[in-house]
Order: C-alpha cells, then sequence, then structure tokens
C-alpha cells in the first residue's frame, strides 16, 4: 500500500465538499413587508481571535486615505477678521453699506444673509455665506482649511467649536433641523463671531428662509471703528456687537495681555471610533451606536481586521461588495464610497441596519442585525456586547 487515498474516496470528498457548498448558496430572505437583498451573502463564520483585552474605543484612531478637497494647494488667503458684527432689523441697502465704509477706520465691509434654526428645538444661530466671499472673514487657521470651505459648498453645517462644546454635538454627525433638512456637522473651529453657532452656504440659507442682507461685518484698526456711528447707520432695532472688546479693554489694562492662538480646525472625519460610531449612528433616528461598537468589534476588532474574510467580506464593517454596492454611503465627504474606509464602511452599516428598521428597537432591531449576519448566535453576541459598551461609556 502506498498510503495515498484510493480514487473512489476522493470523490467521495469532492462530492461532500459540493453539496455543503450549494448548501450554503445566496439567498433572498422576505418576512412580511420587508424584503431585503442580501446580495447572495453566506453566513460569514467568525474566526476566534486571541483573547486580549479589548481596547478603548476613544483611543483607537480610524484611519484612511486623507481627505482631498478642491481648492487645496491654491494661493493663500489673508484673514480679515471682523472687528464688528451687526444685525439689522431688514436688509441693508446699497447706500447705507457704502456709508458704512466711509466710516472713519473701516478698512472692509461684508453684509451676509443670517437666520436661525431649531434642532431638537434647540436655536442656533447662523450666517449664511458665499464660501469664496467669506473666507478672509475667518481667522487665518479657518481660511488656511480648503475642507471647511468644500464642506459648505456641498450644503454642509460648520459649527463654532463652543457650540459644539455647549451642546455636546458629534463632528460628522447628521442632525435633523425642525421642519426642515438634515444638516452634517462638516467642521468646527472657533469662528471669531460672537453670537453665532455656525456657517452654511447662501445656497442653503435661501432655502432655509433666511433674511437676506441683515448681517453686517466691518473690519479695520482693532478698537478704532466707532459702534456709535454703526448703530447710527443701521437704526435702534439694530444689534451691534463689538468683536474686538478685548483689544480695546486691552488697551486700558496694563500690561496688555497676550493675544490667545486660535483653536485648531477640525474637519469632516472623527478622531476616534467611538466619535465615528456616535456620529453614524445619528443617520438612523433610534439606532444606539453601541450596535455600531459591537458590529465593528465582532467583524473587524475596529478596523483591525480588514480581511477580506473567506465570504470574500472586506472592510472594518466587513461588507460583502454587493451588499455595499446598495448601501454604501460617502460617510467623511470626500467624493468617494470607499468599502474599506471606516469612515464610509461604519455610517454605510448603520445605512443598512436603518433600511431593515433597526432604528426601531426590540425584535426590529435584533431580525435587522440578523441580516447583518444570518446567525442568531451573532445576534445574541451583537446585543452583548453592545451592553457592555453602554455599561462602559455610560
Amino acid at each position: 500500500m502506498s498510503g495515498l487515498p484510493s480514487f473512489r474516496a476522493v470523490m467521495l470528498m469532492v462530492i461532500a465538499v459540493l453539496t455543503v457548498t450549494v448548501a450554503a448558496g445566496g439567498l433572498v430572505v422576505i418576512l412580511g413587508d420587508d424584503l431585503v437583498e442580501t446580495a447572495h451573502e453566506p453566513v460569514r463564520r467568525q474566526q476566534r481571535p486571541q483573547q486580549s483585552p479589548a481596547p478603548r474605543l476613544d483611543q483607537i484612531v480610524p484611519t484612511a486615505e486623507p481627505v482631498k478637497d478642491f481648492g487645496e494647494g491654491g494661493p493663500g488667503v489673508t484673514a480679515t477678521p471682523p472687528r464688528v458684527l451687526a444685525v439689522a432689523a431688514g436688509a441693508v441697502p446699497k447706500q447705507t453699506r457704502f456709508r458704512l465704509g466711509e466710516l472713519k477706520h473701516v478698512q472692509k465691509v461684508a453684509v451676509v444673509d443670517a437666520g436661525a434654526v431649531k434642532v431638537s428645538g434647540t436655536g442656533l444661530n447662523l450666517l449664511a455665506v458665499d464660501p469664496a466671499d467669506f473666507r478672509s472673514w475667518t481667522p487665518q487657521p479657518v481660511a488656511d482649511q480648503p475642507a471647511v470651505w468644500s464642506a459648505l459648498a456641498r450644503g454642509e453645517l460648520v459649527a463654532d467649536a463652543a457650540t459644539m462644546r455647549r451642546f455636546g454635538m458629534i463632528l460628522g454627525a447628521v442632525y435633523q433641523v425642525d421642519g426642515g433638512p438634515r444638516l452634517r456637522v462638516a467642521a468646527s473651529a472657533s469662528l471669531g463671531l460672537k453670537g453665532v453657532d455656525g456657517l452654511v452656504s447662501a445656497d442653503l440659507g435661501r432655502s432655509l428662509g433666511f433674511a437676506p442682507g441683515v448681517a453686517v461685518l466691518l473690519h479695520g484698526k482693532p478698537g478704532k471703528i466707532s459702534e456709535s456711528g454703526v448703530r447710527r447707520l443701521l437704526g435702534k432695532k439694530a444689534q451691534v456687537v463689538m468683536l474686538d472688546a478685548a483689544a480695546r479693554a486691552a488697551k486700558r489694562q496694563q500690561p496688555q495681555q497676550p493675544q490667545q492662538q486660535p483653536q485648531q480646525v477640525n474637519v469632516g472625519r472623527p478622531g476616534s471610533y467611538l466619535e465615528l460610531y456616535k456620529a453614524a449612528a445619528t443617520r438612523c433616528p433610534g439606532l444606539s451606536w453601541t450596535v455600531l461598537a459591537a458590529i465593528g468589534q465582532v467583524e473587524s476588532s475596529h478596523g483591525r481586521n480588514n480581511g477580506p474574510s473567506s465570504a470574500g467580506a472586506l472592510g472594518p464593517m466587513q461588507f460583502m461588495p454587493a451588499t455595499w454596492k446598495h448601501y454604501g454611503v460617502d460617510g467623511d465627504g470626500d467624493g468617494k464610497k470607499d468599502i474599506w474606509s471606516p469612515y464610509d464602511a461604519v455610517p454605510g452599516a448603520a445605512n443598512y441596519l436603518c433600511a431593515n428598521k433597526a432604528g426601531q428597537g426590540g425584535e426590529r432591531l435584533r431580525k435587522a442585525i440578523w441580516f447583518y449576519n444570518h446567525s442568531w448566535d451573532y445576534v445574541n453576541k451583537v446585543m452583548g456586547i453592545a451592553q457592555a459598551y453602554a455599561k462602559t461609556y455610560a
């Protein structure tokens, strides 16, 4: 005997393998009014990773290629920050604009639209601006960041950093405007505009019904522009804010305080997986970020094992390519839906779960997770990890 298996034994083994493969073929699941094509996904068996302490989500930084925005590498913009911000009772006439420009020490004038929106009952005061024209009216670090102006051009929100902190807003999250559209917070920065919570594009401002031409910005020597002169031209009902009040006060104090440096501009992408999961969950009202985090842990240990899997699933959220084609999203606004990028994959997972009514909770949530990977053991595991995350990050 040579010790090699017989031809008949080999054929029996091949037939057995083919039988198992056919039995695990693709399927379309129809449950009541739910029709979700699973792109012929087999059940993905999870590899058993070696046991190690679970990493903290706020310490894991998602990795992907840098965002490439138009305008990068162009000529620099010289910032001419406003010294005065005023909001008139009505549209400022052209003649009044000329007279404002003739005030002593005024070097530059801009008039933009303004309005207020409510997000879950919370009011936000916004300016609606043309990105190209308004760029020089922001602090130099903001003016130098092309992604800020790309975001405005896409119809997204650039929020003031203080507003982000005050209301607990999340970079990259999508917020529903009461009675209006959903706005994605694409960037945050210290805008230097007291009383202004953020910027949107002029086009978006018009669609939101903002008051045209009521906000006035004046640039000139710090502490020199006459407040009374501005009020005289705009009328008694105008609100006037002296943005250079610190410079005026410094003249009355000795020694002069050093000027505070502008804070860093945060654009487009959450800085940790914790922030990313929280931002992505806002795409599906009712879906807890802990469910996304649990799926991310099971599927790739938060981007540390991106595949391909034995079933052909790819990326940090382990999407089958055909499923990604239908449910993938451009989460960071870089113009492409990248299955390998966590900034796209995590919100894509939220989109897929929401399509299966995960936001309704209860059994709907469990079914949505089952659609993600056809195993009730998988569902139970995800739910258990989600509960653990909820306790850890409460």
